[in-house]
């Protein structure tokens, strides 16, 4: 690792192939946590290069458990985090409203490391055993319409990374990771992401993979549709700005969209919203990256008639069936 550090330091960047062995060699644990935090600050003092990004996506790809899902044609919802806005967890909740809509979700999730609760934290909180048995898994997207793909289990070869991460507890290129790892490979993708540059990184590299892909970013920060600015979307076809106007009557602020202190408190802001009882703000920050969601499956479907899809699954409690179906299997 020395002679790597000091090539970086020298501002030097990695191939596809090194990027890919280095992470490869850290999953299984031949550098020390003091050498693996310095390889990790190094990309928070640069811009990380798109071959670099891929070279660990190849990395954590080739050590991850996998799971085949592609009967089901399922979607995921996917923050890369790393945001800073320590919001409630609005693509978590989306993903219930998907499945109530009609679609299947393959939900890739993980604990918080930059946040205070992540999607496992609330997924925990409210009781929901987590499992990687294919039989299990797939039993639960044909009931509930939903499966929730615990990160730890299926990239068990990080174990040795996430205690550096949460010690360091700022963003690093793994976040970066989450969205583009999911054990499924699902080939329908809503994907947030903390910046733009990371944006045009992820069109470049679905654009090679037939994906059919929402990737947004909300101009003041956010990673998902936030409603308290314009987000920038980018799709197959297009690029364009969705104002928030044509969603919620104005602005959200952004008050209104704070998570939890707790996951305690995380948890019964997740159970307010499905049970009917979310404010405006809330309402329409899921209900927007819900149907972004549902857009990015039936590409041809109008942007309106995926935010009425997803307005009636909230409405209708068709997601808080969803939850409570995958609850109790």
């Amino acid at each position: 690792m020395k002679k790597i550090l000091e090539a970086l330091y020298q501002h030097q960047t990695l191939s596809r192939a090194e990027a890919k062995t280095i992470l490869i060699q850290i999953s299984e644990g031949k550098f020390n946590a003091s050498e693996v935090s310095s390889f990790l600050t190094v990309f928070r003092m640069r811009s990380i290069k798109v071959e670099e990004l891929i070279g660990f996506r190849d990395g954590m790809q080739e050590r991850a458990l996998t799971i085949d899902l592609t009967a089901f044609n399922p979607v995921d919802l996917c923050g890369t985090g790393g945001d800073g806005k320590d919001t409630f967890n609005i693509s978590t909740l989306a993903s219930f409203v998907v499945a109530g809509a009609g679609l299947k979700v393959a939900k890739h999730g993980n604990y918080g490391v930059s946040s205070s609760c992540g999607s496992s934290n609330v997924m925990e909180s409210l009781g929901y055993k987590f499992t990687k048995d294919p039989t299990k898994l797939k039993k639960q997207m044909d009931c509930s319409g939903i499966c929730f793909l615990h990160a730890p289990l299926f990239h068990p070869s990080m174990k040795n990374v996430a205690p550096i991460r949460k010690d360091i507890g700022v963003k690093t290129f793994f976040n970066m990771l989450g969205p583009m790892v999911n054990p499924a490979s699902p080939k329908n993708q809503m994907v947030g992401v903390y910046s733009l540059e990371l944006q045009r990184y992820y069109k470049y590299i679905y654009e090679q993979e037939n994906i059919n892909y929402r990737i947004v970013h909300s101009l003041d920060g956010y990673d998902e549709i936030s409603l308290t600015a314009p987000t920038k979307v980018i799709t197959p076809d297009k690029d364009y700005l969705l104002n928030p106007e044509n969603i919620s009557r104005a602005k959200i602020n952004p008050a209104d969209l704070h998570g939890g202190k707790t996951v305690k408190e995380s948890a019964q802001i997740f159970t307010q919203i499905l049970g009917g009882q979310g404010s405006h703000a809330q309402n329409k920050a899921v209900i927007a990256n819900a149907a972004m969601a549902i857009q990015a499956v039936n590409p041809q479907k109008a942007f309106e008639d995926c935010i009425s899809m997803a307005t009636e699954s909230l409405e209708s409690k068709s997601a808080q069936s969803a939850l409570k179906t995958l609850l109790s299997s």
